[in-house]
């Protein structure tokens, strides 16, 4: 018996060494359940993702390793997103890959429509705590139940106190403000960047008086017909164009301009690094300014649909969006701000919510309009 020993434990050895190489170790303690998020946006995103939420997902939850992958900026990124799913659809797949999707409003009536995404906002529990209406309607799209949004990210008027003693209220004001000050506003128009084309939709919709009709439809070209005076006068006014939101913040902190529409997230977050000088101050104008969201959502054939929906309830917690969501990103929560603010430090609540209290945000955040008629706005601003 004792010649036998030294040959029978090395064969197992070697066998369970084998069982390691091929299929994964998955003794007491390890991950069985591999979750894999896939985000659009940029790499800020992805970071997001892959060292915050992941992390602490995974400490909080045993057994649950998170697989964050990045499918690029803008609405590219979405499409990329949708194209992975449906061609596991398409294939006759039992079981997706894709878990849990953050996405763009644009990409919500093809996910829904072909049944690529899964109801899922009753089933966790807050779902109750979002009332947002982009969190119900994306883009003239009902997209109630299908999505939570992670956040929600708003253009706002930034300006320098020192040179703007009082700051416009209403678009009234901020024309008077812009003719009696020639180049001291600064936008980046249609194509450098999202927060110009966030402040042209808002002029338009100031213009027309139309902002139901365009942001909730139906689509209607000959509700169109006052946009190119409009655009016109617009162009008229001597303001300094920039070349991006980036550019618009750059040029706010060298004091060569004292106004501009910014987004709200990337002036807190120079803020917070010190790149931005602190007394810049921010406002939300009457009738307001478009902003949107990010949503998250869950396949409807998820590999882990249960854990996929726990993941989703752990980000749009209270605790998560105040810590992760209003305080390291400086973004507005994708859920009600009534059950955050409890939990965000006065640092942070000065930061955010100082300039732009939820009551303001809630009053004069707007959406922007319904993709047919986002595209001729576009194109009316290039024609005219």
């Amino acid at each position: 018996m004792s010649s036998v020993v030294p040959v029978r434990w090395p064969v197992r050895w070697m066998l369970a060494i084998l069982v390691v190489l091929v299929f994964g170790w998955s003794g007491p303690g390890a991950a069985q359940v591999t979750l894999n998020v896939v985000t659009a946006g940029d790499t800020n995103m992805h970071d997001l993702q892959r060292t915050v939420f992941g992390p602490e997902f995974e400490k909080r939850n045993p057994g649950v390793k998170v697989n964050a992958v990045g499918s690029g900026p803008g609405e590219a990124g979405s499409r990329v997103i949708v194209n992975k799913i449906k061609s596991q659809k398409d294939a006759g797949v039992a079981k997706w890959d894709v878990d849990v999707a953050i996405v763009h409003q644009i990409v919500m009536p093809e996910l829904i429509q072909q049944g690529l995404v899964a109801r899922y906002g009753p089933e966790i529990g807050t779902y109750k705590l979002m009332t947002a209406p982009d969190g119900r309607n994306a883009l003239g799209f009902n997209v109630e139940g299908y999505v939570m949004p992670m956040f929600h990210s708003q253009v706002v008027l930034a300006y320098n106190p020192e040179m703007v003693k009082n700051p416009p209220g209403t678009f009234d004001e901020l024309v008077a403000w812009i003719k009696a000050n020639p180049r001291k506003f600064g936008y980046n128009g249609v194509k450098g960047g999202m927060s110009g084309v966030a402040f042209t939709t808002a002029w338009v919709y100031w213009k027309t008086g139309q902002y139901d009709k365009y942001a909730k439809g139906p689509y209607d070209k000959n509700a169109q017909d006052a946009w190119p005076a409009a655009i016109k006068e617009l162009k008229s006014l001597p303001v300094t164009l920039t070349t991006g939101n980036n550019d618009t913040l750059d040029r706010l902190n060298r004091g060569e301009i004292a106004m501009g529409p910014v987004w709200v997230d990337m002036l807190i977050d120079l803020k917070n690094q010190g790149r931005m000088d602190p007394k810049i101050r921010m406002k939300l104008v009457s009738p307001g300014f478009p902003g949107q969201p990010m949503y998250l959502v869950v396949p409807s054939k998820a590999a882990n649909y249960d854990v996929a929906k726990k993941y989703v309830e752990f980000i749009t917690s209270p605790e998560m969006q105040a810590k992760v969501i209003v305080e390291r990103n400086g973004w507005y929560p994708g859920i009600d701000g009534q059950h955050v603010l409890p939990h965000v430090s006065d640092k942070a609540k000065g930061l955010l919510f100082q300039d732009v209290p939820p009551d303001a945000l809630a009053k004069n955040g707007l959406s922007f309009p319904l993709s047919p008629y986002f595209k001729d706005l576009m194109t009316a601003y290039e024609e005219n």
